[in-house]
């Protein structure tokens, strides 16, 4: 089936459950947005790109901007990030501290809020700038020059975030945090207020389908770097629901609170869909929908 084709069908399948659920009321500014959107993009390795519906509204990027910044670290200094933060499953919401102190202040893996905290503040070593180095390199990779943080979404996010606050304190209990506390918060609140369409995201994360290689034809990752990359979005992307994720879409992925779902297909290229109504799992409604019958119609798949 052609891609336009698989792509109205994911949209058909979406319609049932766009506005179902609930919107992430935890961070304020993002309870205001219309559970009643959905958008999707799917940007191939040979520069076409097609879309379905509110697929060129910008929306509140959050956890999707994880293996972005992961990219970058792994990008500049290889394997070294895995010794601070494990690649296993957690089985737990986004936000726990279970494990995290049950494993001496070592995330389970980069994709839970624990985890992309460490690798938010070694990105910030490493550039002295870690949003302001996402928001460059999402910039480049989208095409698009005024690709910015949301000003409002980082305020709210910020005021709102005492569970955060004290998750980067227990980190820095471990010794697990190479700057102070305040300086990793503002860093990774600014990342996660990104705001991008499905179009401009889906085009951003096109490396990932080309083994590392950037829009301008530079590698950014090796193949095997990348291919590990997509291992854990496979395993830990959508937090503890990643197995039905895998039995229903096949894809590696990475959502957000948002709304998002980043999807990569290998040597193919990338999806985007959003729709701001989340499942239990805190991915999107819709956006699940979308993807598995994306996944069914069209042989976009690693299986």
């Amino acid at each position: 089936m052609r891609i336009e084709d698989a792509l109205l069908r994911a949209q058909q399948a979406a319609e049932p459950e766009v506005g179902r659920g609930q919107l992430a009321t935890y961070i304020p500014s993002l309870a205001s947005v219309d559970p009643g959107q959905f958008g999707m993009a799917i940007a191939s390795c040979d520069g076409s790109v097609h879309v379905v519906g509110d697929a060129d509204v910008r929306f509140s990027v959050q956890s999707i901007t994880k293996v972005f910044t992961l990219a970058q670290v792994v990008a500049a200094e290889g394997e070294q990030i895995w010794t601070r933060v494990g690649r296993e499953p957690s089985g737990n919401p986004f936000n726990s501290f279970l494990q995290l102190d049950q494993e001496a202040g070592r995330p389970r893996n980069p994709f839970i809020n624990a985890g992309a905290l460490v690798v938010t503040d070694r990105l910030q070593s490493l550039t002295g700038d870690a949003s302001g180095a996402l928001r460059d390199l999402m910039r480049r990779e989208s095409g698009s020059d005024d690709v910015d943080i949301d000003a409002a979404v980082a305020r709210s996010e910020l005021e709102a975030g005492h569970r955060t606050f004290a998750m980067a304190h227990l980190l820095a209990s471990y010794g697990n945090l190479e700057h102070p506390v305040d300086e990793v918060i503002g860093q990774y609140v600014a990342q996660c207020s990104l705001a991008m369409s499905c179009r401009e995201l889906a085009l951003a994360g096109l490396f990932l389908a080309r083994d590392g290689v950037l829009s301008d034809g530079t590698q950014l990752l090796s193949p095997r770097e990348t291919k590990r990359i997509n291992a854990v979005m496979l395993t830990c992307g959508t937090y503890d629901s990643a197995g039905e994720f895998a039995y229903r879409v096949g894809l590696p992925a990475k959502s957000g609170v948002g709304g998002g779902i980043l999807a990569v297909i290998p040597d193919r290229g990338v999806a985007c869909v959003w729709s701001p109504a989340l499942g239990s799992s805190g991915s999107s409604a819709a956006g699940l929908a979308a993807l598995d019958a994306f996944t069914t119609y069209s042989d976009w798949t690693v299986f």
